[in-house]
């Protein structure tokens, strides 16, 4: 059943993929069980990606580039379309805003934001969530999860600011290990020279105002020097681009980061709440 909805679900980059790996196999006469063996994977595995049963994963396509791939660069090329790909259709559209962002500001009221979370915790979180997804389509949700996280290596480096509720900090997924591993890991971010993280005290309604009631957001400036803000609400997802709309919600977002404890008292809290034991 999972197999027969990843064939009417893949995108038109698999599809090329797909026809592209069989052509390039057997004009290099080979069988689905030799292509495999040269790249590591089953025979079963090959077929799967062959009919889009199971799409190429980024790995598979680095080793189709090498083994069958004769320098042309198609299926190294492909691995961004693949990627953007598995993201849920809302999301497709502003990840690829997100890889080529010069300046991303994210607030954050439930969750970890996705371009911080590990891998533990990505996993429990889309395994849990609802409705529930295949174990096949969670670990694609997880890969291109995580390929995310290459935003923080770009050259040039984007500057990447998050601000996080504490309530964020103490909730866990899947075990406390995986939220004590996302928070050292969120630590470690916190540190890189390209990164802001702060953290929204839960106690800051006792002083009279909080500017975070609205939600999430994230402040994205562009490539282009363009400015726009993405939410998503109950699996729909938003880009404002009016300039006046945009101006408003920065305005909220810079009263929310105001609000926030230091970046220093929030590396501090991180750090303290890693290390405690259950």
């Amino acid at each position: 059943m999972a197999r027969a909805e990843n064939k009417s679900e893949a995108g038109g980059t698999a599809h090329v993929v797909a026809a592209l790996a069989k052509a390039l196999r057997e004009e290099q006469q080979l069988s689905q069980e030799q292509l495999g063996k040269k790249i590591g994977y089953t025979a079963s595995a090959v077929s799967a990606m062959e009919t889009c049963a199971q799409p190429a994963s980024d790995q598979m396509l680095v080793k189709l580039e090498e083994v069958i791939g004769g320098g042309m660069g198609v299926f190294q090329e492909a691995r961004k379309w693949m990627l953007l790909e598995k993201y849920p259709k809302r999301f497709r559209g502003f990840a690829d805003m997100e890889a080529g962002a010069i300046t991303l500001c994210s607030y954050e009221a439930l969750v970890v934001d996705g371009l911080f979370q590990t891998e533990p915790y990505a996993r429990a979180l889309i395994g849990g969530s609802y409705p529930p997804v295949s174990e096949q389509k969670r670990e694609e949700l997880v890969e291109a999860r995580l390929a995310r996280r290459r935003l923080f290596d770009r050259d040039p480096a984007p500057m990447i600011e998050l601000i996080l509720e504490e309530s964020v900090l103490r909730r866990p997924f899947g075990s406390w290990e995986i939220l004590h591993g996302q928070l050292r890991s969120l630590a470690e971010d916190a540190r890189r020279d390209n990164v802001c993280v702060q953290v929204l005290p839960m106690d800051r309604g006792l002083r009279g105002t909080y500017a975070g009631d609205r939600g999430p957001m994230k402040l994205v400036e562009t490539a282009e020097h363009e400015h726009v803000v993405y939410m998503e609400i109950e699996d729909q997802g938003i880009l404002i681009t009016d300039p006046a709309e945009v101006s408003q919600l920065a305005h909220r977002y810079a009263k929310i980061r105001a609000q926030a404890l230091s970046p220093d008292d929030s590396l501090s809290l991180i750090e303290r709440l890693a290390g405690e034991e259950r």
